[in-house]
């Protein structure tokens, strides 16, 4: 386990530092003590008292519920999803509008309906944001409510409820963009090492060497989550594109002076807010930080990363599965016959051996090409032999290619369906090189069989790109990578 151990469970400490303060204005509640969840759900929104009371009630509101187990929690979001539009008052503003004649008439009927569609759980939910650190109670809310959601109708309607609430006040201009360094508070840093998901932190001399002088970390935060990544970047600056990133992490290689870099190598981002799931800051971020660096460093030429293909490996065992012969040239066919052993070996075309069983005829078993790699590449260690890995590095390259090029997530045909090359074209990213062995850890061998991808960012051409994406559905990609794709 690495000297960097930290701190588990979806409420992190900072949120439980502030249970006793909560607990001070709880106490400060006047009036009878409510029996019920839904009775103090009611008290908050009464709103008798004035401001502050309703701040003593919401803080007592949330006290309650970090109290419950899983089970009660469950029960306290279905009662809080029961504070419902009003049915009769609904009724009553679609009525209005439908009996509307004129233009005066049809406006205030539906701003009559608007309001009648507000939900008092909505009004309940505001209420959080004027306790300490409630805006990250109610991140941690929705990250608990998503887990507890499943088909149920009322925790979904919450969940809508909630999503759109925290889209508008984590509206990205509402955020800050800061450079992370070693020198950040040591509290910060051990969120960057819980959070970073990509590749994980090790030790806190892994953790040194991403902060280095050659390298970049930037994160946005929330003025009311001060001490809260949501998303961070880390970069290295460096010559050339990055195409392993054992190497581009290497803590022994020497560091390079930024102002003999030619790139910026972008190879880890990651959300760190499981409760903002589903509001996206990464193609803000992302184009926030080249034009950051593009001011600080104009011999930086370059924006590009070094992605991991995580959808890669579980497309090619399906692939393989359903004896999909479009994966393996005639070349490769050939190729591969040389690591079959001389018992499965494939009989030659003009030459279909058969024997004699009682009164029948079988063919006898051969392996087919398919079937060859899929054996082969079940193998623990296939990598590390040479012959082997010559062999499959054309074959898993052009596989890859095709992957990224052609194939397209279930129901969404302009989709890419790889998760991270949808994010980065969505982005106005281009496809620009796959790299053999580019991540050879077990997860990176397990996810995409070691292969990793930069995409390029080019200023020049981002908004072309991600016109080309988002509205027709197309994939930029370099001429190799595209010529690549062309072959399967």
């Amino acid at each position: 386990m690495s000297d960097l151990a930290l701190e588990t469970g979806l409420l992190d400490r900072a949120l439980r530092r502030v249970t006793s303060l909560w607990r001070d204005m709880a106490e400060r509640v006047v009036g009878g003590e409510a029996e019920t969840i839904a009775e103090q759900m009611r008290a908050c929104l009464d709103g008798r008292g004035g401001e502050v009371s309703a701040r003593n009630r919401a803080a007592k509101l949330a006290r309650a519920y970090l109290a419950l187990d899983a089970e009660g929690r469950v029960g306290f979001l279905r009662d809080l999803a029961g504070f419902d539009s009003d049915e009769a008052g609904l009724d009553f503003a679609i009525d209005r509008l439908a009996r509307a004649r004129d233009p005066e008439e049809r406006a205030a009927a539906k701003t009559r309906l608007r309001r009648a569609l507000e939900t008092p759980r909505s009004r309940l939910l505001t209420q959080f944001t004027a306790i300490p650190d409630g805006m990250k109670f109610l991140v941690e809310l929705r990250a608990e409510l998503l887990q507890a959601t499943g088909k149920d109708a009322l925790l979904q309607a919450l969940e809508t409820d909630l999503k759109g609430l925290l889209a508008s006040w984590f509206d990205v201009g509402f955020l800050e963009l800061r450079r992370i360094d070693w020198h950040s508070p040591a509290a910060l840093l051990e969120k960057l090492v819980r959070y970073e998901a990509v590749h994980r932190i090790r030790t806190w001399r892994d953790l040194k060497n991403r902060l280095d002088s050659d390298r970049r970390c930037y994160a946005f935060f929330h003025p009311r989550m001060p001490e809260e990544p949501l998303i961070f970047v880390e970069v290295a600056l460096v010559k050339g594109m990055a195409d392993s990133v054992q190497r581009l992490l290497d803590e022994k290689a020497p560091v390079l002076d930024p102002a003999q870099a030619d790139t910026a190598i972008f190879y880890s981002i990651n959300n760190c807010q499981r409760g903002l799931d589903g509001i996206s800051f990464g193609n803000f971020l992302i184009k926030r930080v080249v034009s950051l660096l593009q001011e600080e460093l104009r011999n930086i030429r370059h924006f590009a990363t070094l992605s991991p293909i995580p959808g890669f490996g579980r497309w090619l065992t399906a692939q393989l599965a359903d004896g999909d012969a479009a994966l393996i040239d005639a070349e490769q066919a050939a190729a591969l016959r040389q690591l079959v052993p001389p018992s499965l070996a494939l009989p030659a075309p003009d030459d279909a051996q058969r024997q004699t069983e009682g009164e029948g005829t079988a063919t006898v078993l051969a392996e087919t090409p398919v079937q060859t790699l899929a054996r082969v590449l079940a193998r623990r260690g296939w990598q590390r032999e040479e012959a082997v890995a010559r062999i499959l590095e054309p074959l898993l390259l052009r596989a890859c290619a095709r992957y990224l090029l052609q194939e397209s997530a279930k129901g969404r045909a302009k989709r890419a369906r790889d998760p991270v090359a949808h994010f980065h074209l969505s982005n106005g990213a281009r496809i620009e090189r796959l790299n053999w062995k580019g991540d050879v850890s077990e997860k990176g061998l397990k996810e995409s069989l070691g292969l990793m991808v930069n995409y390029l960012y080019d200023p020049a051409r981002i908004e072309d790109y991600h016109e080309e994406y988002v509205g027709e559905g197309k994939r930029p990609a370099s001429a190799a990578l595209r010529k690549l794709g062309r072959s399967g």
